[in-house]
């Protein structure tokens, strides 16, 4: 049987997830993945400690929260890829991701080399 665009998304939601509790030592409160055209979009929210929130209310602090989210995100990309090629059978291109030191959310794009959603509905 065909898997269906929602189970991808929630699969890798929940791979997501994991990876964020082993490889950063602590997950999102919430995860919701959006499969569109050749993108994998990955909504995370309540990424950020009480702490990082406290360093983030001056922009110094903001910039250095910034910067070091994204180096230890980045540093764990081969394994994200992975994660997408395993779930998906898709290949990334390229990786974006920003972080919002006021809502606490993370958003990760997931470029791919094929438009993944037209190959699932076909």
């Amino acid at each position: 049987m065909k898997k269906t665009k929602g189970t991808y998304e929630s699969e890798i939601s929940k791979a997501i997830t994991q990876w964020e509790k082993d490889y950063l030592g602590r997950g999102s409160l919430s995860v919701k993945t959006d499969i569109v055209r050749d993108m994998i979009i990955v909504n995370l929210q309540g990424i950020l400690t009480q702490a990082e929130y406290k360093v983030c209310e001056t922009n110094e602090g903001l910039l250095t929260i910034k910067c070091t989210r994204s180096k230890l995100v980045e540093s764990g990309l081969d394994a994200l890829y992975d994660i997408i090629d395993s779930t998906t059978g898709a290949e990334v291109k390229s990786f974006h991701t920003d972080l919002s030191s006021r809502t606490g959310e993370r958003v990760m794009i997931f470029k791919l080399t094929d438009d993944l959603a037209k190959q699932l509905n076909d």
